[in-house]
């Protein structure tokens, strides 16, 4: 089997689980190409040399740019704070390498652009980890709308909801807008945009009307960043800082087939620890997805007799059938959120090796997109109007 040498740019939450996933798809699938977990950079202070070593990298870094150039390095993988995306991937573009990249794929408009500009202008392969892209129940409700099951899809609702951003939450890097860009709306609506485009195979095209609101303005100064989980992070002294960015940001769209939709993003939604979810109404059938319940989806078929319909739920886990099971347990031996992560690793190698994902990729271009929506929802809040794509570029 060939290898390819990956680079890990980042520690943190999304490190542990992306070095997670290099570390299990050769085990769990058969892909073309085998991933080297080469060299993982990280700040001094995060100590990169002892993540290294507890997740399989074989060299640790403390000069990202360094790592990026390295004629040994295949593949550069992206999971720094959002700030920091734009200038990893243009050196790694630069440099000619394939680039894997968090989302949302920068913190501004302009960077996401020139981002997806500079890769097409120099050929290089790039992949953003929308993972659950990669969930069953969203890769099998994809294959059935491009199947006809839900008929003119009308009505579209979209929620990912939260609630870890409490008072006793300090002033971590998300709650930073030089540093994340934006906060449950980049955070959150970004993965059920893309989603639901993804899902329905549908653009949107006008954001009707947006509300933003920052619950809480100020939080405690930490003495030391994340520890790797998404709140993590200790409060220094009494000193208090500024959140510049957005607790919860809901917004009404149409799409280009005609359909209307409602998002709702939030981080302070009590006891909805992790509820990503949709609805999709057809003139046929229904879906319903809730990522708290990720190895269900739900399905309405209205093409039955009166009499014989209502919602049935389907277990995701039959692996002759259902997207990516096959290479996991048995059936309903549940898979979690860290299989999302391995699926997706296993098709970028495909595509790496030019064969062909198992269900589409996202590149910077399409991320791209998604981020005008999150921008045109950010004007619309704003400026309190309608926003049409069209004035978003």
């Amino acid at each position: 089997m060939s290898t390819i040498n990956v680079a890990l740019i980042g520690q943190g939450f999304m490190g542990r689980s992306h070095s997670n996933a290099w570390g299990q798809v050769a085990k769990f699938f058969k892909p073309p190409l085998r991933p080297i977990m080469h060299t993982v950079f990280g700040q001094p202070e995060e100590n990169p040399k002892t993540f290294a070593e507890n997740w399989g990298w074989k060299n640790a870094a403390t000069d990202w740019q360094a790592v990026v150039k390295s004629p040994e390095i295949g593949l550069v993988d992206v999971v720094t704070p959002n700030y920091m995306h734009a200038p990893v991937a243009r050196a790694a573009i630069e440099a000619g390498k394939p680039v894997a990249c968090e989302k949302p794929i920068a913190g501004t408009l302009d960077d996401a652009r020139e981002m997806a500009e500079i890769a097409k202008k120099k050929g290089v392969k790039t992949f953003v980890w929308f993972n659950y892209r990669r969930v069953p129940a969203v890769a099998l409700a994809h294959r059935m709308v491009r199947e006809g099951k839900l008929g003119d899809i009308r009505h579209v609702r979209a929620v990912y909801l939260q609630d870890w951003a409490s008072e006793a939450v300090p002033l971590l890097w998300r709650f930073d807008k030089k540093l994340a860009g934006s906060g449950a709306h980049g955070d959150l609506n970004a993965h059920i945009v893309d989603m639901t485009r993804f899902v329905t195979g549908a653009e949107i095209i006008e954001i009707a009307g947006a509300i933003a609101e920052t619950f809480i303005k100020q939080r405690q100064i930490p003495a030391s960043g994340s520890a790797g989980g998404i709140a993590a992070g200790s409060k220094g002294a009494a000193a208090m800082g500024d959140v510049t960015v957005d607790d919860a940001v809901l917004f009404l769209a149409r799409f280009s087939n005609g359909a209307v939709a409602s998002f709702e993003a939030a981080r302070q939604a009590t006891g909805n620890q992790n509820r990503n979810g949709f609805e999709i109404n057809g003139t046929k059938g229904s879906l319903k997805f809730d990522f708290e319940r990720m190895n269900e989806l739900q399905w309405y078929d209205a093409t039955l007799p009166r009499a014989q319909q209502g919602w049935s739920t389907i277990m995701v886990t039959h692996g002759g059938d259902h997207p990516y099971v096959a290479n996991w347990w048995p059936d309903a031996h549940i898979i979690g959120y860290e299989h999302g992560f391995t699926n997706q690793a296993y098709d970028i190698l495909k595509v790496l090796a030019g064969e062909e994902p198992t269900v589409p990729l996202p590149d910077f271009e399409d991320a791209y997109q998604t981020q005008r929506v999150l921008e045109a929802a950010l004007v619309s809040a704003t400026e309190r109007r309608p926003v049409n794509l069209n004035e978003v570029k």
